[in-house]
Formats: structure tokens, sequence, C-alpha cells
């Protein structure tokens, strides 16, 4: 087991596998957080993977980790994730008041945010 670096905040991960994604996939967007987290200063601790069988699981298993764990931030690969929850700005902003982590959002392979 690694030890986590605590000179940084620590940052947790959440991703949502879906039907169709391969693991080379799931480790392209686990390693696209972990660029973000360096690239922000964070240490990245846990990077939740909600699967579809199992949700919402790990985001709730998040939401109990960010307060445990004394989490800054969130890091997730792309704001779609919230969709499934209302209209992911809106749902960004009840997010962040209700754990007080901020979001963070991973670039795409293309650059994009």
């Amino acid at each position: 087991m690694n030890a986590v670096d605590r000179t940084n905040p620590l940052v947790l991960g959440y991703i949502r596998q879906h039907l169709l994604m391969t693991e080379m996939e799931l480790f392209d967007a686990k390693n696209r957080l972990a660029r973000l987290a360096i690239a922000e200063g964070f240490t990245l601790g846990t990077v939740f993977v909600e699967k579809r069988e199992a949700s919402p699981a790990a985001f709730e298993a998040l939401v109990q980790a960010i307060d445990h764990d004394r989490a800054t931030a969130v890091l997730l690969p792309s704001m779609l994730l919230f969709a499934v929850l209302g209209a992911p700005l809106a749902v960004r902003l009840t997010f962040e008041r209700a754990t007080g982590a901020q979001v963070f959002v991973a670039a795409s392979p293309d650059g994009s945010r």
C-alpha cells in the first residue's frame, strides 16, 4: 500500500464506468485524474469507480470519504457525471456546498475540459 503524501491537500476522484468502457479507458481516466491532481498541487487519494450494477454505492462512499478523509476537492473526468443527477452546473454547486469539497474536471484527451 502506498503512503499518502500529506504535504499537499488531499483530493479524491470519481469515475462512472459506462456500459462499454474498457479497462484501458478506465486506466486512462484514472491517469487523467492523477495528472490533474499533480497539476493543481493535490495528493490523489482514492479514486471511486461507479459500476452500473452497484450505482450509487461509489458516489455515496465518495461523499462519506470527503468528510472522513478531510478531502478538499474531488476530481472528475467530465461534468457529464453529474448529468444523471440533474443540470450538471447546479449539481456541482449543490455538491460543493453540501460537502465543502471543490470540484475539478480533468481535461479530456483532446485538451478540452
